[in-house]
């Protein structure tokens, strides 16, 4: 099992910048398939990017392009690089673990392909 913990939502004016963080613990950080994924208010929680335990990455068209995720295994860390935020990226983002491994270039994850989810970090982008 993994326990994961994210930080570093905030408010932002649009074009700026943030980034989130989710600490893990638990079981080895590395053998998990990790993802992001974000919930706006009456809206389904959606797929934002994942990084597979071998370390390929891929995104929704949404923020293609403007989101980076990365990890560093050994601060058992999963980022969230956001840069040229609009308002229509204002929601909860949630990190997210599998022990299943999927991966592909356009492969964008599904809530239910994952076990462990962290409590949520608010994003907020003002116009």
């Amino acid at each position: 099992q993994v326990q994961l913990v994210e930080s570093g939502g905030g408010s932002v004016q649009s074009g700026g910048s943030l980034r989130l963080s989710c600490a893990a613990s638990g079981d080895t950080f590395s053998d998990y398939c990790m993802a992001w994924f974000r919930q706006a208010p009456g809206k389904e929680r959606e797929g934002v990017a994942v990084s597979d335990s071998d370390g390929n990455t891929s995104y929704s068209d949404s923020v293609k392009g403007r989101f980076t995720i990365s990890q560093d295994n050994a601060k058992n860390t999963l980022y969230l690089q956001m840069n040229s935020l609009k308002p229509e990226d204002t929601a909860m983002y949630y990190c997210a673990a599998t022990p299943t491994y999927y991966s592909g270039a356009y492969y964008v994850p599904a809530p239910y392909e994952y076990n462990y989810w962290g409590q949520g970090t608010q994003v907020t982008v003002s116009s």
